[in-house]
């Protein structure tokens, strides 16, 4: 996983993969603000924009997931949330198995767990051993968010 915000510009991000660079200027050129909530291809079905709002939850009821097909490149365009992470590792327990139709599978809890805050301007860049558990609540305070989840397929890296 690596964090940043849409609007520094980091010269570390120039060592990213051409598709998350790609995926990232993408972020930066549209105002997701004023887009309804749906999906959106960049590239196809290989890479694509999930635009969503939402209320946030109480961490405890927001599932730590993880997928092997997408990368998840999750962007808080509004709001603020908690962001859940831990490594893949043998100590994780399945709470539903992998469901290749949906690319994901979901966990029990997150072992050890790590939590970041993203806020407006935010993005985290999940690969497939980041298991992870968006939407959490700020100090247990559901607040609205806008969020673009940005789909980029593993064959594109």
């Amino acid at each position: 996983m690596f964090i940043g915000n849409i609007d520094v510009k980091n010269p570390a991000y120039g060592t990213y993969p051409e598709a998350i660079q790609r995926a990232l200027d993408y972020l930066r050129s549209h105002d997701f603000t004023k887009m309804e909530d749906g999906t959106y291809p960049i590239e196809g079905e290989k890479m694509y924009a999930k635009v969503q709002r939402y209320e946030t939850r109480l961490m405890e009821s927001c599932r730590p997931e993880s997928h092997q097909k997408f990368i998840d490149i999750q962007y808080v365009a509004e709001g603020e949330e908690y962001l859940g992470w831990c490594p893949f590792s043998p100590d994780l327990r399945t709470a539903a198995p992998y469901d290749a139709k949906n690319d994901v599978a979901f966990y029990e809890e997150l072992v050890p767990e790590s939590n970041l805050v993203l806020l407006a301007g935010s993005f985290a860049v999940l690969y497939p051993d980041d298991v992870h558990r968006p939407c959490g609540a700020i100090e247990d305070e559901p607040g609205h968010v806008t969020k673009v989840v940005i789909k980029v397929s593993v064959e594109l890296i």
